[in-house]
């Protein structure tokens, strides 16, 4: 009986010798440094394109401070592609990956779930107090938008995916939510209606000598102008030709 607690008092100290040696050992020389410790504690296998990192945690990971956004950048800060685009050029002064960005999902996982949120306490946070507190008291201007969301300029990232062709402004919250942008309540105007060119711009090829070569003749319509939308093609579906059928020839 009086070995029990000479066994117990010798694995605590290997316990708490082990909760000292190992952090100490992965600070100074790195996850490596303690054989089999990533395979222990890894959570999951990464996305397709972050696999090769898949035996560097350090290449991520800060140690006792997790993801940030510096290991991130030390990689991605020269993707001209990403910070040149209207619709991701946010990236440049974002500052937290980890909102949107997840990881160890498996390799089929897409690492990237877009969050509003995140951009929107970013707004905030570069916001006077005063200002915050404004908009805190603003109305609910749709049942859809929160007050905080008003902080956000949609049109600074979705003004090249206007299908409005900016008819409806640059105010997008009125109509649209962040969490679905298509709108419930919206009817499509009668298909007896002959002003689809407000809202719709015909393909290229219209404005080509494929319109009469091959749309036209198709149609079996001899004489239209491409802003004639209802001469050739039905509500429901743009390749539903009138007296056709489904036909899709661009």
């Amino acid at each position: 009986m009086k070995a029990l607690p000479i066994i117990y008092g010798f694995v605590t100290l290997a316990a708490l010798g082990a909760a000292v040696t190992i952090p100490y050992a992965m600070h100074e020389r790195g996850s490596a440094a303690v054989p089999t410790w990533q395979n222990m504690v890894n959570p999951g296998s990464l996305s397709a394109k972050h696999a090769f990192l898949g035996n560097n945690c350090e290449a991520c990971h800060t140690p006792h401070q997790g993801v940030t956004a510096d290991r991130c950048t030390a990689c991605h800060a020269n993707a001209e592609l990403l910070l040149s685009r209207q619709s991701t050029a946010f990236h440049a002064t974002i500052g937290d990956c980890r909102g949107c960005h997840t990881e160890h999902q498996g390799a089929a996982h897409r690492a990237v779930v877009m969050d509003h949120d995140v951009l929107i306490r970013r707004k905030l946070r570069e916001l006077p107090a005063s200002a915050r507190s404004v908009i805190a008291a603003l109305p609910v201007e749709h049942e859809r938008i929160r007050p905080e969301e008003t902080a956000l300029d949609c049109a600074a990232c979705h003004a090249n995916q206007d299908p409005h062709r900016t008819l409806f402004g640059a105010s997008c919250a009125k109509c649209h939510a962040t969490r679905a942008w298509d709108i419930p309540e919206f009817r499509h105007p009668s298909p007896l209606s002959t002003e689809c060119a407000q809202c719709h711009q015909a393909p290229p090829s219209h404005y080509m000598e494929h319109f009469r070569m091959v749309s036209m003749p198709v149609a079996g319509v001899e004489h239209a102008d491409v802003s004639q939308c209802f001469l050739c093609h039905k509500t429901n579906a743009w390749n539903d030709i009138k007296g056709v059928g489904w036909y899709k020839h661009h």
